[in-house]
């Protein structure tokens, strides 16, 4: 010890030094999330990331909310029940041409002619052939003027029908297979798992891949909020659109992965989802994947112009 300095000196500068030392760094808290779907196939991916932590990675907690249909996973996000929903393209579009402040923040399943999810299907014993059968007859569908209505009516015009002939029934797809069943309607269009399972029972065909119709490769589904929600959470919608992109693109390959978080959130059989061709996940919201939809919609006059997609995607100019 030098000479002049007393040793509980050294005792005290040691406490003051081991008290001025920074506290060890923090895990900064994970941001809660609440996410709502309609019980689709196309959940897949956040169900994924969710199971997989792929969510937690980047600073999240998310809870993901089946809902019965998209006009009711939309009415939960602009009410503010939820931060972010998942809907069809065309629910989406249409809200954005009435003004609604809306923008998609992550893209969801992509329609690849290659791999057919949805599709208009007629009983096993039914005369109908073709599109032009379908000419003055009922089509069930999930959601009046909705997107598989828009799929409908391109594919029936496509293929030597008329559309503006046919007339279409909002019905949940397990009840439109039970009107199906009864006669109630001629046809139904349906996405998966419902397709799928309808079809491997044998008690439906395939009439039309009806999607086909409006382009080869088109976004079907997205994950969306508030225009004002984005501005204000930036980094969460970054992150959440982040863990949403790994875990589509993981799942693109690995489509086996994903068989029972589907099962257990669209109550379908997991020998169905299983059997399912797998959803195509997009990486980004291109608006080269969003455009076919939009003039689609402006050609069936479910919306009055046209709007360019880049203007309601997050973090696009406008």
């Amino acid at each position: 010890m030098r000479a002049g300095i007393p040793r509980g000196a050294f005792l005290a500068l040691g406490s003051a030094a081991l008290l001025a030392r920074p506290a060890a760094a923090q895990t900064p808290p994970l941001r809660h999330l609440t996410v709502a779907s309609a019980q689709d196939a196309d959940a897949a991916a956040c169900l994924f990331a969710q199971e997989q932590g792929m969510f937690r990675k980047v600073g999240l907690d998310v809870t993901l909310i089946p809902n019965g249909s998209g006009s009711a996973v939309a009415s939960a996000v602009l009410g503010g029940a939820v931060d972010i929903g998942k809907s069809s393209l065309t629910a989406l579009i249409t809200a954005v041409s009435k003004g609604i402040p809306i923008v998609l923040v992550a893209p969801s399943a992509l329609y690849n002619v290659a791999s057919p999810v949805t599709g208009t299907i007629v009983r096993a014993d039914s005369p109908l052939r073709s599109a032009r059968d379908l000419n003055g007859k009922t089509v069930s569908v999930q959601s009046v003027r909705g997107s598989l209505q828009l799929a409908t009516m391109a594919w029936v015009d496509a293929n030597g029908g008329d559309s503006s002939t046919v007339k279409f029934l909002e019905l949940p797809p397990p009840e439109g297979l039970i009107a199906l069943a009864s006669g109630r309607v001629d046809a139904v269009t349906l996405a998966n798992p419902y397709l799928t399972q309808a079809v491997s029972e044998k008690k439906a065909r395939v009439l039309g891949w009806s999607s086909e119709a409006i382009a080869k490769r088109f976004l079907l589904t997205a994950y969306f909020t508030t225009r004002d929600f984005a501005q204000k959470n930036p980094d969460v919608v970054a992150h959440f659109a982040q863990a949403m992109a790994q875990s589509g693109i993981y799942l693109n390959t690995h489509h086996a992965e994903s068989v029972a978080l589907v099962a257990r959130f669209t109550g379908a059989l997991p020998e169905v989802v299983a059997s399912l061709p797998g959803e195509t996940f997009a990486a980004t919201l291109d608006p080269k994947d969003v455009q076919p939809y939009i003039d689609a919609s402006v050609k069936y006059k479910f919306i009055p112009e046209r709007i360019e997609a880049s203007s309601f995607i997050a973090g696009s100019p406008r």
